[in-house]
């Protein structure tokens, strides 16, 4: 995980995928560039414990390891195991062994989980984490020049063709791992990493590695980048059984492969022949809003597919994709502002497929889930409430708060083909918790649990989180984590980047 990049070099001998592997492959050529360019992260046993470290259980996630968080609102998104007001989850290992009131664990540490309440972690289900270093740098742009009004600046001339192409393994790393551990910050404990940044093997390598050293769990979409050195999807079989032969691990694997790519029909054929699920974008906006018409009567629809946005396509695009069991994963803040359709958030409910939720792009908008849970939230009601103004009285439910952290939570988890693993406090599954304060200034008194998680809740009370058991932020702060080098790290990549590429970086 993060803590193994220590504060010198040293650290960084021998190939990638290695037991204390350096990345020397992707990190060798012009690592002072960016100083000690795996110097990230400091463990405790260089530094000292940080002092909000000073009583944090040890050891947590190791295989007989035993805690109790006591005395929490446990929120299971299980209806099976139910809600508690005072509730505790027993983790061993990094497995949920218990969830009930007044639990007895003889020999487990206890964690006071008073004032908070406890629920499964967030599921991001589409997010190009690559383009952290261009955090908020198309902040007022559209997705592409569609020929309407206000086109000029946009994602795909901007981000996708002019700055992509510029990117070494090393600014992939480096973004992925940011951004993996801002996400884990705000208690996105899972991500569906579609970084369309595989130039070359190297920088492949870089993305993986970038997300195992943040210690979350990722579901990493293998996709193509640009340049001479692109061999994708040749490198498939390597990376399969160098980084992905275990099942047993928070890293699994699935193909990117984008419909508006001429050799889709390929791509997808590969990805199936190794047994991956296949992740595509899909916007009808931009000429994509029969094109699951033309896949279905191909017969190569199926569950697994994740169809990204799937905004501004056919009913009969809805229908198929409610037949055959695909998914579908919608990013409402983005769509809205950048021009991809209305978010088809009640088009998915109407035909009875359930989406989940993906943040995309951090050159546009913030990627916590607290953003994105409101976002939809206020979404479906405003357009249900409007319907019911203009004299509608036949109209769908509106969603509850409790359903929007169901589509955060235990949708994401199926979407991304995890649901035996996460998605909900269920002795069984892997212990992805958070921890999040409802006794804090903006939330306090605590009326309802949901309604405090959707409504008023930031990033700010994301108090501890828990991945596969192992805590990787406690009482407010990230374990491990040495943030200033990082943010070093990534203003010599921006710099970088924007060099390269021949972009001004325009301030105000």
């Amino acid at each position: 995980m993060c803590q193994k990049l220590c504060g010198n070099d040293s650290n960084y001998d021998g190939e990638p995928g290695e037991a204390g592997s350096s990345r020397r492959r992707f990190l060798a050529a012009g690592a002072s560039a960016l100083g000690a360019a795996a110097a990230f992260s400091t463990p405790a046993a260089a530094m000292g414990r940080a002092e909000h470290e000073d009583d944090m259980p040890h050891g947590t996630g190791a295989p007989h390891r035993r805690y109790i968080l006591r005395g929490g609102a446990v929120l299971s998104m299980d209806p099976n195991v139910g809600d508690f007001a005072q509730g505790d989850v027993l983790v061993q290992g990094k497995k949920i062994i218990a969830v009930g009131p007044h639990l007895h664990a003889p020999g487990a540490e206890i964690i006071d989980a008073t004032g908070t309440i406890v629920m499964p972690g967030f599921v991001d289900t589409h997010h190009h984490q690559y383009q952290t270093a261009l955090r908020s740098f198309l902040s007022d742009g559209l997705l592409a020049n569609d020929g309407l009004p206000h086109g000029a600046k946009n994602y795909l001339d901007t981000i996708h063709f002019t700055l992509t192409p510029v990117f070494r393994p090393r600014d992939a790393f480096l973004a992925i791992l940011a951004s993996s551990l801002s996400q884990l910050d705000a208690g996105v404990t899972t991500v569906v990493d579609t970084s369309q940044v595989g130039h070359t093997p190297e920088h492949t390598d870089a993305v993986i590695h970038g997300l195992q050293e943040s210690g979350r769990r990722a579901l990493f979409v293998y996709s193509p980048g640009a340049g001479p050195g692109n061999i994708f999807p040749n490198d498939l079989d390597r990376i399969q059984s160098q980084y992905f032969s275990s099942t047993d691990q928070l890293l699994t694997l699935a193909m990117g492969g984008e419909v508006f790519d001429p050799a889709w029909r390929d791509t997808w054929a590969i990805g199936r022949q190794h047994g991956l699920p296949i992740v595509t974008h899909l916007v009808g906006s931009i000429g994509q809003g029969t094109l699951i018409e033309q896949i279905e009567s191909e017969g190569l629809m199926g569950p697994d597919l994740e169809f990204i946005h799937a905004s501004a396509i056919s009913e009969a695009s809805w229908q198929a994709i409610a037949d055959s069991g695909a998914n579908v994963s919608i990013a409402a803040p983005i769509e809205m502002t950048m021009r991809h359709g209305m978010p088809p958030i009640q088009a998915a409910l109407d035909h009875g497929v359930q989406p989940a939720l993906s943040t995309d792009v951090e050159c546009t908008m913030t990627a916590d889930f607290f953003t994105q849970m409101r976002t939809v939230f206020t979404l479906q009601r405003a357009l249900i409430n409007e319907r019911a103004l203009s004299g509608e009285t036949d109209l769908p439910e509106l969603l509850t708060c409790r359903d929007v952290i169901r589509l955060a939570t235990v949708e994401g988890a199926r979407v991304a083909g995890l649901s035996h693993k996460v998605g909900t406090l269920t002795p069984g599954k892997e212990a992805d918790i958070l921890l999040l304060r409802a006794d804090a200034i903006n939330v306090a008194p605590l009326n309802n649990v949901p309604g405090a998680v959707v409504t008023l809740m930031d990033r700010s009370n994301v108090d501890t989180v828990i991945v596969a058991g192992s805590i990787r932020k406690w009482r407010g702060k990230l374990v491990g984590v040495n943030f200033g080098r990082l943010r070093a790290g990534l203003e010599a990549s921006r710099d970088y980047l924007l060099d390269a590429a021949g972009v001004e970086r325009v301030l105000f």
